[in-house]
């Protein structure tokens, strides 16, 4: 059990069993008011009870044993992210429910994952499921800091810029001019020492409008958040000086609170970028934290693809991700697929490999032998072949992608004798460590470098 107050239960995705949590320990801490001599079907009423929360998370609870030695424990897949938890007999909000990400070693919960995220080129964020709020709330919640440092960052570009409005400005002339005051004129013209003083309204271009002041506002939201003790220290080491820098340049300017950024179609597009990025941090930070999740199967894709694109760079191949091989016949039933969709395809002159990522525990399990494990693996492989049946080459490429904490290689050859036809799988171990990203690019250059070398021209 986490110690925290309001979480009911914290685990890592991918577990295939969480430690048991005792029926007895359960009805103690959590369900005061269940029935100890029908502990088990309790669990039950509370799955049932729960049952879209967890099937949001991908979350399967199960119940084990009987009587008073039940047991409840939990299976969960790629998402990361939390639900609250309700008890079946009163409808109460008892506490939360958290997936945490697995395969990182950084000490912040989420800061590997802000530091690949802000390499890649897509973004990745998390979904949200109108539900009651989570108890945890700021404990609880998806890292606010990655929305924060992203508007950082297009904020550091947007100052650079001239970025200018035209301000109505009041200025008094000795003769009328533009739009003169006449009420505020009047007022005063009785004074033979004001009758050839003219309060006008000017228009003029300026840097220093409202719209800059609001934005100053979000960015104080966004700084503050950086800073905070919530955000990994390598976080808030990495954007110390542009912090400064902005502060530096921001030291002028008044902040205007809002609520709401008026992104203008004379904006320009960094500003309307800029300000769309704002809106999202004041959302964040004023709403309540409902359930939500966050797909790390997809990141996991999405950085094999940012590592493959650097190491087809080096190599002089040309990259492919998420290419659709489409069906051509015109007839299929139903349920057939009208495409298949490989993750990477790289091609060379003499060389044709296909990759394909898979956010899945097997490389953590290279002593284990379950049924599950063969199961998983095999699809996997039968899915890579399958891919890599439509290269022109004889002798057939696959890499298949697993999270690993170090850069790991093995090979897995599969010969058909009649034909001698070799199919090769190779077993890349990606980790999930922005630190290790060049070991990892060096060691697939160097590996994929020898097969080439060994195919015919």
């Amino acid at each position: 059990m986490n110690s925290q107050e309001n979480v009911f239960f914290e685990i890592p995705c991918l577990a295939d069993r969480s430690p048991s949590i005792s029926g007895i320990l359960l009805v103690k801490k959590w369900f005061k008011k269940a029935d100890k001599r029908y502990l088990s079907e309790y669990l039950q009423k509370f799955i049932d009870y729960n049952k879209d929360s967890f099937d949001f998370l991908q979350v399967i609870p199960k119940i084990e044993g009987s009587g008073k030695e039940v047991s409840l424990s939990f299976k969960t897949d790629r998402f990361i992210g939390a639900i609250p938890l309700r008890s079946p007999d009163t409808g109460k909000q008892i506490g939360d429910f958290a997936v945490k990400p697995r395969y990182t070693s950084a000490t912040g919960q989420f800061s590997e994952y802000v530091e690949i995220i802000n390499i890649l080129e897509s973004e990745i964020l998390p979904e949200f499921k109108h539900s009651i709020p989570l108890l945890s709330q700021n404990n609880m919640r998806p890292p606010l800091y990655l929305e924060a440092i992203k508007f950082v960052k297009l904020f550091e570009k947007a100052v650079k810029i001239k970025w200018n409005k035209f301000q109505t400005i009041k200025r008094v002339y000795r003769y009328p001019k533009s739009q003169v005051d006449w009420k505020d004129y009047i007022e005063k013209e009785f004074d033979p020492a004001k009758r050839l003083l003219f309060p006008c309204h000017d228009n003029v271009l300026n840097s220093f409008h409202s719209d800059f002041f609001e934005l100053k506002y979000v960015y104080s939201i966004a700084k503050g958040e950086i800073i905070s003790f919530k955000t990994p220290l390598s976080i808030k080491y990495q954007y110390r000086d542009v912090l400064t820098h902005l502060d530096n340049v921001l030291y002028e300017f008044p902040e205007k609170q809002t609520s709401d950024l008026k992104i203008h179609l004379s904006d320009p597009v960094l500003i309307k970028r800029l300000k769309d990025q704002g809106n999202k941090i004041l959302k964040r930070n004023f709403e309540e934290i409902t359930s939500w999740r966050i797909d790390f199967s997809l990141l996991f894709e999405k950085y094999v693809q940012f590592v493959f694109k650097q190491v087809s760079l080096e190599i002089g191949a040309t990259q492919l991700n998420n290419y659709k091989i489409r069906r051509s016949s015109h007839f299929s039933p139903l349920w057939g697929l009208s495409y298949l969709e490989p993750d990477i395809i790289l091609m060379k002159s003499n060389l044709d490999v296909v990759i394909d990522a898979k956010y899945k525990s097997h490389l953590f399990n290279l002593k284990s032998g379950t049924e599950e494990l063969k199961e998983e693996h095999r699809k996997d492989v039968h899915q890579l072949l399958a891919y890599a049946a439509f290269t022109k080459y004889e002798n057939k490429i696959g890499i298949l992608c697993y999270p690993y904490g170090e850069p790991y290689i093995s090979e897995l050859d599969y010969i058909f004798p009649f034909s001698n036809t070799k199919s090769r799988i190779i077993l890349l171990g990606v980790p999930l460590n922005k630190t290790k990203l060049n070991d990892l690019r060096r060691l697939i250059v160097t590996y994929l470098s020898e097969i080439e070398r060994q195919c015919p021209i």
